[in-house]
């Protein structure tokens, strides 16, 4: 995929993501199905906060050249995830050693703004990456090493990927209301 198709499917996705926000009430945002699972607050954070501070990050380092090299190759995972354009469609458990601190949601509003950061910034980084070489790249943990295109096309991924986390949580929330 092309950058800029790859930010139109973003937007798409991102429209999807704010229209559903306002569905849910304040208890709802915050309500967490068991103690092992996020609540949906909890979800919109960690998708905002990741396309901000890890994606586009990476994207960036990638474009100015830092904090990581030039050349080196996806492992099979990484091999796999592009081939398919998608995470698995399975519920999937980040390694301990991985492991931040829980994300902590916000008042919903707040997520209106950072959806649009995230669509303007990935306006932004559409328009420079096609005259990226691609030579220079990032370490990615789970998928080996990534240049900017791959760090912008796995952050359209990674939206993708939680609609289904969304999916659980809603259908949790309505069984619990019913």
């Amino acid at each position: 995929m092309q950058a800029n198709e790859i930010q139109s499917a973003l937007e798409k996705s991102v429209e999807f993501y704010k229209k559903s926000l306002l569905e849910y009430s304040p208890e709802q945002f915050v309500t967490k199905p068991n103690d092992e699972e996020w609540s949906i607050g909890q979800m919109y954070e960690h998708v905002c906060m990741s396309a901000l501070y890890f994606f586009y990050k990476r994207v960036t380092y990638c474009l100015e050249q830092r904090k990581g090299q030039i050349g080196g190759d996806k492992n099979i995972y990484g091999e796999k995830q592009f081939k398919y354009n998608s995470f698995p469609p399975t519920k999937l458990k980040i390694p301990d050693a991985l492991k931040g601190p829980e994300p902590v949601a916000q008042e919903q509003h707040i997520y209106l703004d950072l959806l649009d950061q995230i669509v303007a910034e990935g306006k932004i980084l559409a328009e420079r990456i096609p005259l990226d070489t691609g030579e220079y790249k990032c370490l990615q943990p789970a998928f080996g090493w990534l240049d900017a295109h791959e760090w912008f096309w796995l952050n359209e991924q990674h939206f993708r990927h939680h609609l289904l986390q969304k999916a659980r949580i809603d259908s949790f929330l309505i069984n619990v209301n019913n």
